[in-house]
Order: C-alpha cells, then sequence, then structure tokens
C-alpha cells in the first residue's frame, strides 16, 4: 500500500523565496530600464556631471522628467545608483561609470543588456515551438540581439584577442605578422576579423556568416575601420564557407549555436593548411552541469534556452549542444572531424580559448 506523507513548509524559507522572486521580477525589468538608459544618454549624462536631481538629469537628456525620476529611483533601489536624500541628487560612481559607459573597456555592461532585453522579447517564438522541438533561427530576432551581441562580445575581443589569446598560441603571431591567409567563420558583424585584420596588415582575412544583415553589416564595419582592402566576407553557413590553404580559421563563440557543429569543423579541417590551426572560442563552461551552477552559468543556461539553443534547432541536423557544452563536447566535436589536437589555450571569466590542430 502506497504511503502518504505530509510535506512541512517552513514559513521563513517560503518567504525568503518570495522576496528572492520579487528581486528577481526587479532585475527581469532591469535589463529594458539598462537599455532606456543607455539609449536616452542618462548614464553618460551622470557620469559628465556627477550627482543629479531628475529634473536636471531630464534637462541634460532632453526627457520628460517623470520618466527620468521613475528610472532614476529604480536604479537607486538596485544599487546602480547612488541617492542622497539630503538634497534629493542621484550619482554614478566611478565604477559604474566605466561598466555603463566605457565601450573600450572589457567591463562594458548595456551590450549585454540589450541581447538579454532582445532575447526575453522574442521568447514568445520559442515557447511556441519548444513543444515540437522546432528552432527559432538568428536572422528571425529583433536587432537588439545582433547589436548586442556585438556590443557585449567587442569589448572582450579588444581587450583579449590580440594581446593574449592569439599570443597563446605558439608561432601564431609570428605567422600573421609576416602575413597568414585567415577564416572567420560565423563572424557575425565581423568585430573579430576586422580586429585581427587592424592588427596584422600583412595577413588577409575573409569573415563568413549565414546572416546577410550581419555580413551587410561587417562589410561597412571593414570599409569605415579602413582595412577592406585586406578584409572580405561571404554569406555562407559555417559548412560551406569559401577558400581553402587557410594558416587560421578562427570562431568567435559561435560553434554551439550551429545545427551541425560537426559539419563545421569537417569543413575547417578541409580549409585548414596540414600545419594550420582553428582558434576556438567558445563560452566558459565545465564540462558538469554543477560546474556551471554560477551567475555566467546562469546568465548562459538562460541565453542558451531563448536564443542558442533555438538557433541550433532551426537548422539542418540540430545538435544543440548547448551554450554551456563544456570542453569535453567541444573536443568531441573536433575529433569527430578528424582534428587531432586540442588544448585549453587560453580562458576569461566569460570565455575558453581552444587551440585545435590536425
Amino acid at each position: 500500500m502506497a504511503h502518504s506523507q505530509t510535506t512541512t513548509v517552513d514559513t521563513d524559507t517560503l518567504m525568503s523565496f518570495v522576496f528572492r522572486a520579487v528581486d528577481e521580477v526587479g532585475a527581469a525589468l532591469n535589463c529594458a530600464l539598462v537599455v532606456m538608459g543607455d539609449r536616452l544618454g542618462y548614464y553618460r549624462a551622470m557620469a559628465d556631471a556627477g550627482p543629479l536631481t531628475p529634473a536636471e538629469l531630464a534637462r541634460r537628456t532632453g526627457t520628460a522628467e517623470p520618466y527620468a525620476r521613475e528610472w532614476l529611483n529604480a536604479q537607486a533601489a538596485g544599487a546602480f545608483v547612488t541617492y542622497e536624500p539630503a538634497d534629493g541628487t542621484y550619482g554614478l560612481p566611478p565604477e559604474h561609470v566605466v561598466a555603463l559607459t566605457d565601450e573600450t573597456s572589457p567591463a562594458f555592461l548595456p551590450g549585454f543588456f540589450q541581447i538579454a532585453h532582445g532575447t526575453v522579447r522574442d521568447a514568445d517564438r520559442v515557447l511556441a515551438v519548444a513543444p515540437d522541438g522546432d528552432g527559432v533561427g538568428w536572422h528571425d530576432h529583433n536587432t537588439d540581439v545582433h547589436d548586442g551581441c556585438e556590443r557585449f562580445f567587442r569589448p572582450g575581443y579588444n581587450a583579449h584577442l590580440v594581446a593574449e589569446w592569439l599570443p597563446a598560441v605558439d608561432g601564431l603571431v609570428e605567422r600573421l605578422t609576416s602575413g597568414a591567409s585567415v577564416a572567420d567563420i560565423g563572424c557575425g558583424h565581423g568585430a573579430s576579423t576586422v580586429l585581427m585584420a587592424q592588427a596584422f596588415p600583412a595577413s588577409r582575412f575573409v569573415g563568413s556568416d549565414y546572416h546577410r544583415a550581419s555580413i551587410e553589416t561587417a562589410t561597412k564595419r571593414a570599409a569605415d575601420a579602413g582595412v577592406a582592402e585586406r578584409v572580405s566576407f561571404e554569406v555562407a553557413a559555417a559548412t560551406e564557407f569559401g577558400g581553402s590553404g587557410y594558416d587560421l580559421v578562427t570562431t568567435f563563440d559561435a560553434l554551439h549555436d550551429m545545427g551541425d557543429p560537426v559539419g563545421a569543423a569537417t569543413r575547417v579541417r578541409e580549409a585548414l593548411r596540414d600545419d594550420g590551426v582553428w582558434l576556438l572560442v567558445e563560452p566558459a563552461a565545465g564540462d558538469r552541469v554543477e560546474d556551471n551552477l554560477n551567475p555566467v552559468g546562469r546568465a548562459y543556461y538562460g541565453f542558451s534556452t531563448l536564443l542558442c539553443t533555438p538557433a541550433s534547432l532551426s537548422q539542418p541536423v540540430g545538435a544543440a549542444l548547448g551554450t554551456q557544452a563544456g570542453p569535453a563536447r567541444i573536443r568531441d566535436v573536433t575529433l569527430a572531424a578528424g582534428f587531432t589536437g586540442f588544448r585549453l589555450a587560453a580562458s576569461t571569466p566569460f570565455n575558453n580559448v581552444f587551440e585545435v590542430r590536425p
């Protein structure tokens, strides 16, 4: 006979969870509030002026005072800005100025909030296809997803790619300096492609992505940076990008989004010289779920559920590696494609950088 058991609920534990959930709702709303502050110039105005009243912030940004007032109060409640009751002013600490206004800093955050805001706005599409296991393609998302992705990843690439990641591979900087042929797969808006081209004027670069609008933006980015003569872009799936005999192939934060990562890796192997190298950058992750139960892993699992896994499922094969695939699963992909060398070359709080060799 089945034994029934009454579960005892601890009221203090329950209410602790309820108030934590309230904080979660505030955090969800704050994605839009940070985008608002970024877009309306609230953070920049506070960075330049010091403590301000809502009326002063509204005047400096050409916005309505009620919006400035409520935005400031929400930001103060979330400790994004400070509040002085004595004179009713709000301030932006210098460290927050860097994180919220300096697009050259690897700590710059508005792009992270922008891609999250765009991802949540498209959640209904994912909810509609989840029961059947269908996907939602990268091209189906709103521009906050595309633009936020570039704005989030570009500062990290600027800080680490040329100074740390490329030098972590023996002989690679020397090869690029003397002149190499490079393919950047899944290049998006071309931030990584353009950055490498600026650093290594003797080398030539080809960026590819299946998303035509991103390739159009990348082409403009290269022209604006003055490297268009040495950089070209093509609309192509990762399994079908053009060219061969590359000294270096790079893939930045894109393999886990692909429907057929083994097929893409196989194409990379075909396109590389026998002494070439594939620099494969993926989100920071451990191999076990419990390794990723932390703030970075939480954000990445969220993106994986609503953005990256649906993108993979929208493509042929639909491998759905997930954003937190971990080094072992990534290594398995490279081995299945015929590569024999695989090592962790570098890492940051947000990325693992792998050196993959034929």
